[in-house]
């Protein structure tokens, strides 16, 4: 039976290809899915629905039709990895923490420390905080064989 992770969060970096070369490597039978990571693809979502001269409702619309997919794939998750950047305020990745926790969905947030005071609130509801792709990887080992 494989095992449902949903990987969450900044889109700048290579940290989900990182997760999934560690856990092929692992040999761990993992399905990894996540949000679309296109951030233009993503802000585009919507725009098939008709022309939005405003950019609040582009954004609303798009917003929305990408949470179709952020829901189903998260509640069909085993575990979600949320991984906030040190770039970008990830108020996305904040929020699907929060539904995570909503729904007693188990999820791991990754991260630096020098942002572990803006999350504590997040950090709290999560079941660990990793500092490296790598320590997912041992998670899941350690969940997936222990």
């Amino acid at each position: 039976m494989s095992f449902h992770v949903y990987l969450s969060g900044e889109i700048h970096t290579d940290w989900r290809e990182e997760i999934r070369r560690g856990a092929e490597a692992a040999g761990l039978d993992v399905i990894f899915t996540s949000p679309v990571t296109d951030h233009d693809a993503s802000d585009a979502a919507g725009d098939h629905l008709g022309e939005e001269l405003q950019g609040f409702w582009r954004d609303q619309r798009s917003s929305r039709v990408n949470s179709i997919r952020t829901r189903t794939l998260i509640e069909q998750s085993d575990m979600v990895v949320v991984r906030f950047g040190d770039k970008y305020k990830q108020w996305n990745a904040a929020f699907d923490a929060g539904y995570c926790a909503a729904l007693g969905k188990p999820y791991v947030t990754l991260h630096d420390e020098d942002i572990v005071h803006p999350l504590k609130e997040v950090d709290a509801e999560a079941q660990a905080w990793a500092k490296t792709p790598a320590q997912v990887v041992q998670i899941l080992q350690y969940v997936l064989r222990a």
